[in-house]
């Protein structure tokens, strides 16, 4: 078996080698040249849809607007195709700011469905308008000239269509191992954990699904030059199903599943018109009846594409070092101990007639640990998420530090220094509890996607991840460091969230029951952090069912039963309160 790096090595010198490897067989370059322009488009699925999960049949669509645009500026213009190329991204780039503004207002199979329809539209304005050839299309596009080279053939061509397609695959895989790219990992399941750390996720969406656009319109100028000739069949819909299966099959979450699915699809679709017909003694579509039963026959066996079953041939990841130990990032200013911190005013919250939070009113201060307390079904979840803006409150007030928070989305809370965790772990399982305890410290960096693209950023990530150490050290877990977050017990991955939150540097600690899951020693090791948080200046807002690690623990306490505040005091006045002891403690001394 052989490493990934070596696995990459081998792939790019093929790539370098093929077209003297398949000098005598010019069909294969011609081939490879096809599988190259189909990458570009099935990365952007791979991000879009693999990663991000928003599904789309349209990208064939942008691929057909860059074609069409270079033909005519080329044709029409007399326009130098890199121009053309620059004019072509400006259309796509157009294109997709419209369609991302009007789809991503949908989602699911609502989402799928605008993606037809826009790409059926598009594909029906290239036939029907006459400067664009209507149905019979544009030819004599002039071929790409560089730095003295016309690419006129199949293997001159071959390195131009390449050299972008491994740039934009070398592109994706650094942004997704950036911080960005956790914060885009985060989208398709854990979109609240990602607003609860400071991710603005429709953003983030949004940008994905344009880049994803750009690199449809990158292969459709390729394309155009590269042929000769566009015309609408190449971009009706079934294409935009073909660029779908190809990130399916080849892995819609690996980046380089997109070359894996576009190299499966383009071969086989060849080999199956030519052999089919042979077999059966007489001409027919036999290869797609053949086609939709082999995918249907892969997808049963690999469900999640073919590139995860291409790593596990490779030799196992072997434990990352740790990352180097640099400087502690800044941290935002501390209140003044015992200065009024969070004030809940007359808040409420409903759920059709099922009333969740009534009229509850309580303050905290600066430097302590309040516990928020109560039966199951009380509203103590849906009081913090009303706190972090996951729900908006039916009326009432919340200010944060003087300033109303019950308007502002979670992110905008983050930013104000709220850090949470969750009642129910949150989150990814597939990804390193170094990269889920980072994934916190997302507002505390700068760089963008560009610069991840680039890799501009790796002191900006180092420093990140060794923020992301030092909190997980703090927590008891530095020997997972790299150890899949899913695999960790229950406990260990409460911990974990904890971590995430500490990362985050915040003033207001949410905690839902952060000791459910724990053992007696692991609950004490909890408690010794916490105390030691509040000692640093740090105000902790507990949720926790069980008593005695509360009772330990707390400055104070907030009692709901039915939504409602029921009591408010010290551990002791709780404890002795006759309404508690009847509603919840239920008379245990």
């Amino acid at each position: 078996m052989i490493g990934a790096r070596a696995a990459l090595a081998l792939f790019l010198a093929f790539i370098a080698a093929a077209p003297l490897l398949l000098a005598q067989h010019p069909f294969y370059i011609t081939l490879m040249n096809y599988i190259a322009l189909a990458t570009l488009v099935s990365l952007g699925l791979v991000l879009l849809t693999g990663v991000v999960g928003l599904m789309s049949f349209g990208q064939q669509a942008f691929t057909g607007l860059a074609a069409y645009t270079t033909a005519v500026l080329t044709t029409l213009y007399g326009a130098s195709p890199w121009i053309a190329l620059l004019a072509a991204l400006a259309v796509t780039a157009l294109a997709g700011l419209i369609l991302g503004l009007i789809s991503l207002r949908l989602s699911g199979h609502y989402l799928a469905l605008a993606t037809i329809a826009w790409g059926i539209s598009l594909f029906y304005v290239f036939g029907n308008l006459t400067i664009l050839g209507q149905f019979t299309g544009i030819g004599n596009i002039p071929a790409v000239v560089a730095f003295g080279l016309t690419f006129d053939t199949a293997a001159k061509s071959y390195y131009l269509n390449w050299i972008f397609t491994i740039a934009a695959l070398l592109a994706a895989r650094n942004l997704l191992d950036s911080r960005s790219g956790r914060a885009i990992r985060a989208l398709r399941f854990r979109s609240v954990m990602a607003e609860s750390v400071g991710v603005d996720t429709g953003a983030l969406k949004f940008l994905v699904f344009f880049y994803a656009a750009l690199l449809a319109g990158l292969s459709g100028w390729l394309y155009a030059h590269y042929l000769g000739f566009v015309s609408p069949q190449a971009f009706d819909v079934n294409a935009g199903i073909d660029y779908l299966f190809m990130a399916v099959i080849g892995g819609a979450s690996h980046v380089w599943g997109a070359v894996v699915g576009a190299a499966l699809l383009t071969v086989l679709n060849e080999w199956l018109k030519d052999l089919l017909p042979r077999l059966f003694q007489q001409t027919g579509n036999y290869e797609i009846v053949a086609f939709g039963l082999l995918m249907m026959l892969l997808l049963h066996r690999a469900p999640e594409g073919l590139m995860p079953v291409f790593a596990r041939l490779l030799r196992a990841r072997t434990r990352g070092s740790r990352p180097p130990v640099l400087p502690a990032l800044a941290r935002r200013a501390r209140p003044h101990p015992g200065e009024l911190l969070l004030e809940v005013r007359s808040a409420g919250k409903r759920f059709g007639g099922l009333v969740a939070v009534r009229d509850l009113s309580f303050e905290m201060n600066s430097g302590e640990i309040l516990g928020l307390i109560g039966p199951n079904g009380a509203g103590k979840s849906t009081m913090f998420n009303l706190i972090t803006g996951v729900l908006r409150s039916d009326g009432g007030e919340i200010l944060f530090r003087g300033e109303r928070i019950d308007r502002l989305r979670p992110r905008q809370i983050a930013r104000r220094g709220i850090g949470r965790t969750f009642q129910l772990v949150n989150l990814i399982s597939t990804m390193s509890v170094l990269e889920n305890v980072a994934l916190g410290a997302h507002l505390r960096g700068r760089q963008g996607t560009l610069a991840a693209m680039l890799r501009r950023e790796r002191k900006e990530e180092a420093q990140l991840l060794s923020e992301a150490a030092r909190e997980i050290d703090r927590v008891g877990l530095g020997e997972h460091l790299y150890e899949a977050a899913g695999s960790l017990a229950l406990g260990q991955q409460r911990i974990v969230e904890i971590a995430r939150a500490l990362c985050a540097d915040p003033v207001l600690l949410l905690l839902d029951e952060p000791a459910a899951g724990l053992r007696y020693a692991e609950k004490q090791a909890l408690a010794q952090l916490l105390r030691q948080l509040r000692a640093e200046g740090m105000s902790i807002l507990l949720v926790e069912h069980d008593m005695e690690f509360v009772m330990g623990l707390v400055d104070r306490l907030v009692v709901m039963d039915f939504g409602e505040k029921l009591a408010q005091g010290l551990p002791r006045e709780i404890q002795a309160d006759p309404a508690v002891l009847e509603a919840y403690l239920g008379g245990i001394e």
